[in-house]
């Protein structure tokens, strides 16, 4: 019987129940190891005219202090462009610019000497707005778009035409581990490296670099995360180069672990985004003409910001056929902290977009948005292909469409919701129905690949190492299920090695919702690379009278001839076996995404492997007199191919979609006049508890047996879910629209009371209102 499709259990489930799991914190202290923290700027713009650390450098127990001017190597850093100087030179670019880096042995010492190191600033006039960036042509040059048709002659003949624009916030990703690095210098001028990083090669790399050693004198290692979400993709880098340049000039072992204020204000967030669109559509809402155009707040330096603006675009059009489209995306260059990958990478952004431009739509013809919806889908036969030129194959959102309305009742429902805010003066109700078509592969096409070591030993048992990280999503453990169910052997057999850069080279970071997809297909490729050596061992060992690898039959039995079936050889025999006759036991897989080939210049192509796609409906409660909103009910239906583990896939889809609801409705940075982050910790940073969770809440799958495309049938559904969260916030919007009429809901992401209640008192036109900013 097969193990893909069974709930074994998360294999790190007992380890965080019992604490036993253990992340870079809970590595034991070195005799002579380093404490490890860096002063920041208390500016967002301004020359740095003087740093003096001399008196800290007085304090018992402080080992060192190092500025830019220390660094060997690199002095600037970034993903895509290398325009990030991680150690401000002349100029601090953001309140929580990272000036100076301090080595210590104790936290008293520590503490100490950050409070007598004096930092002289010239201010400058910051950039602390989309708005500001735009103003000031403050922007990072990278050029993103994607078109089809003549938007502009096909608003001519329109019947109706829409402007506006709509903005969401940024979002804090609030892991529970902080950034942490634990760097050992080796002998021969070696390093090794422990971060909690999703992307253990670029800390490799960037390590080596500011260093001004070779790749191959470091080595990173990475257990597990305690949460990443994204913000563990690229900034790791920064604060493991801190680490390491500690180490190479004292030779000793040195340690950084973030407090969680100085994490939250020296990373960068979530994109804000600012969405300016033309829209013309028909009187039966059938959109014909589409200009948008996206503006990121992409914060100091690059980052990632070209890649989840890409995205951006990309996913503009979201589940809707629109003949004449034009999407453009700019990224803006502003004094924050830069910003950078979050669970989605620029899809929820897209998707908000759109989805609100429905929502105004529907308001403006006075129809329910899902019949809209309905007339723009993307359809199965024609209507079938996107902006830049990819298929929609294996298209299931109209099943699925059509599924989900009838079992959540959402007409029942709807006309109910007419007649309750008609009747009741107290609260207010929203109802709101979206698709998602969900992308999956990295769009640099580069990424696509992944390497992966299987070795079996003696005993039967097996190593498998990949480039893929654990954070908590499950991928050890159904890499595991993967390799176990290839050799027909117990999931207990099979152990999911450190992720480490000697093992696996130069891998793509796990991201995109491909981690599975690609270490599970290198995974597979070794798989079949040992499996194929063992079978024609087996073919002259089990049968020695008359050898014929066709005869040969390798179930969850062990392995046997189907012309003597009585005689099973077990798995832990045939390799002990093969080991005595130097049979090879160990191979590294390769594997390479088919496909995937969007070109960047001309905004066409395929971009994607495939789609993960599914709908949510979501119905909320407003308190008119507060402006809290209760989310009464949400279901979600995908098509996430053949689930390997169900209850993890159920999981990840619950959690997605609930840290999605705090993007949506709470999660709210706010900033002073001078561009200093203010909420900062629990305190003042309100993300999603269980009293939040939909008081009902459907999750489900459709049956997919089409989807060959990917390893065992399976698709990404890390991200996608997150997205669904948006049908909570339309929802807000469907209920506010009530009281509006014929106004348009003006409704920013995110929802928070006060910003519900202030739009209450305006479209109710009394005094009630909340600004409590």
């Amino acid at each position: 019987m097969s193990l893909l499709g069974k709930s074994i259990p998360h294999d790190s489930a007992e380890g965080h129940v019992t604490g036993l799991s253990v992340f870079i914190g809970d590595i034991p202290s070195y005799g002579n190891e380093l404490i490890v923290d860096f002063v920041v700027s208390e500016c967002a713009h301004a020359e740095i005219s003087d740093v003096d650390f001399s008196k800290a450098l007085e304090v018992k127990g402080i080992i060192g202090i190092y500025t830019y001017k220390d660094i060997v190597g690199h002095t600037k850093i970034g993903p895509i462009i290398q325009d990030d100087y991680f150690l401000a030179q002349n100029m601090a670019e953001y309140i929580g610019h990272p000036i100076a880096v301090i080595a210590a042995e104790n936290q008293e010492s520590l503490k100490k000497a950050k409070q007598l190191i004096k930092i002289q600033y010239k201010n400058l006039t910051p950039i602390l707005s989309i708005e500001d960036a735009i103003k000031n042509n403050s922007f990072i040059p990278t050029r993103h778009f994607t078109s089809r048709g003549n938007p502009e002659e096909a608003f001519k003949t329109s019947e109706n035409v829409l402007e506006g624009q709509v903005y969401c916030a940024g979002q804090e990703h609030f892991y529970f581990e902080t950034h942490s690095s634990f760097v050992v210098p080796e002998d021969n001028g070696n390093f090794k490296v422990f971060c909690s990083s999703q992307n253990p090669t670029e800390v490799q790399s960037v390590v080596a670099e500011v260093l001004g050693i070779s790749f191959n004198k470091v080595v990173v290692e990475t257990k597990r995360l305690g949460g990443a979400f994204g913000g563990k993709e690229t900034q790791p880098s920064h604060f493991a180069a801190m680490a390491a340049i500690v180490s190479s000039k004292t030779n000793r072992p040195a340690r950084i672990i973030l407090d969680r204020e100085k994490d939250v204000l020296a990373t960068g967030k979530r994109h804000p985004f600012l969405a300016k669109y033309k829209v013309g559509f028909s009187n039966q809402g059938i959109i014909n003409s589409l200009e948008l155009n996206l503006f990121a707040n992409g914060g100091y330096s690059c980052d990632l910001s070209p890649s989840v603006m890409e995205r951006a675009v990309l996913n503009g059009d979201n589940a809707y056929y629109i003949p004449n489209i034009n999407i453009k995306g700019v990224i803006c260059r502003t004094n924050f902290a830069p910003n950078t990958a979050f669970r989605g990478f620029g899809a929820p952004q897209g998707v908000f977009a759109i989805e609100s431009i429905i929502e105004d739509i529907a308001i403006f013809l006075k129809k329910d948005s899902l019949e809209v919806r309905k007339k723009n889908l993307y359809g199965i036969n024609s209507n079938n292909i996107t902006p830049y030129g990819q298929i929609v194959e294996n298209n299931s959102l109209p099943e699925i469409m059509q599924i989900i309305e009838t079992s959540s009742d959402y007409k029942g429902r709807k006309a109910f919701i007419s007649d309750f805010n008609k009747k009741q003066n107290q609260k207010l109700r929203g109802i709101s129905l979206i698709p998602l078509k969900y992308g999956v592969a990295f769009t640099s096409k580069f990424l696509n690949q992944a390497n992966a070591l299987v070795n079996i030993y003696t005993d039967g048992s097996v190593q498998v190492s990949t480039g893929g990280v654990e954070m908590g999503q499950g991928l050890n453990t159904k890499i595991k299920q993967l390799t176990a169910n290839a050799f027909f052997i117990s999931p207990e057999k099979v152990r999911v090695m450190t992720t480490s850069t000697e093992k696996t080279n130069n891998t793509s970071p796990t991201a995109a919702s491909s981690a599975f997809d690609l270490n599970g297909a290198a995974v597979l490729d070794a798989c079949k690379k040992i499996k194929t050596e063992l079978l024609n061992f087996a073919s002259t060992f089990i049968c020695l009278e008359n050898p014929d690898i066709n005869s040969i039959i390798w179930d969850e039995k062990g392995i046997y001839d189907s012309r003597t079936p009585e005689k099973v050889l077990p798995f832990d025999e045939l390799v002990k076996n093969a080991y005595f006759n130097r049979i090879k036991l160990g191979e590294k897989g390769w594997f390479v995404t088919p496909k995937v080939d969007f070109n960047k210049e001309t905004g066409q192509g395929d971009a994607f492997l495939y789609y993960t796609m599914g709908c949510a409906v979501s119905e909320v409660e407003i308190d008119r007199y507060t402006g809290e909103i209760k989310v009464l009910r949400s279901d979600i239906l995908m098509d996430i191919g053949k689930s390997l583990n169900p209850d993890i896939d159920r999981g990840q889809i619950a959690g997605a979609f609930l840290q999605g609801l705090g993007w949506v409705t709470m999660e709210e940075l706010k900033y002073s006049k001078s561009g200093e982050l203010l909420t900062v910790s629990p305190s003042n940073y309100k993300i999603p508890s269980i009293n939040d969770i939909p008081e009902v809440f459907n999750i489900d799958w459709i049956k997919d047996l089409n989807n060959e495309i990917n390893v065992a049938g399976s698709k990404g559904i890390g991200e996608p879910p997150f997205v669904f969260a948006i049908s909570i916030w339309t929802a807000v919007k469907n209920a506010l629209a009530y009281l509006a009429e014929d106004e348009k809901v003006n409704l920013s992401l995110p929802a928070t009371a006060e910003t519900v209640l202030n739009l209450i008192s305006r479209y109710a036109k009394t005094q009630i209102s909340c600004d409590w900013a």
